[in-house]
């Protein structure tokens, strides 16, 4: 980066998170890369009260789910399909893609909730509000694009940070 604040694409955090993942040797499938973007994307709400990348999550049944990287691997993955370096994107360069204040901030995320699988990752959001509020009262089986609010999820975990 040139020292201007640039925000990252979904697409590079998406392929940060692959590398950083494959690269650990954590298992990673299209539920649990969702998760955790949602968790890089909330925790940046909630340390630096702005979004890290452009792109909204919405409340679809598993969890948030980002919608452009929901489209990326459509008709190529399912939910459960394996994530791995060759789903990167050609030419991805994390130097240039990400500052090392967002490669610092994902990191950390990262070192929490990658020991998880993208199934205990989805019942973490279930129980948490951002996730419990977008979808009102859809049933547990519902189908729902109501995105979650920024704001509200900034001060859930903000909340959160206070609590210890």
């Amino acid at each position: 980066m040139n020292g201007i604040n640039v925000m990252a694409t979904v697409n590079d955090v998406c392929d940060y998170i692959i590398l950083m993942c494959c690269s650990g040797g954590e298992n990673l499938n299209l539920l649990k890369l969702q998760k955790l973007l949602y968790y890089v994307q909330a925790w940046s709400l909630a340390f630096e009260e702005r979004p890290l990348f452009e792109g909204k999550f919405q409340a679809w049944v598993h969890g948030p789910v980002n919608r452009d990287i929901f489209n990326r691997f459509a008709g190529e993955k399912t939910l459960y399909s394996p994530i791995d370096e060759g789903d990167i994107t050609p030419g991805f360069n994390p130097e240039t893609a990400l500052s090392a204040d967002d490669r610092l901030h994902i990191d950390n995320v990262l070192e929490v909730y990658a020991k998880f699988s993208g199934s205990e990752l989805e019942a973490q959001a279930h129980i948490e509000e951002p996730w419990i509020r977008a979808r009102g009262g859809c049933s547990p089986t519902s189908r729902c694009e109501t995105e979650l609010d920024e704001k509200f999820v900034g001060e859930y975990y903000r909340a959160r940070i206070s609590q210890g």
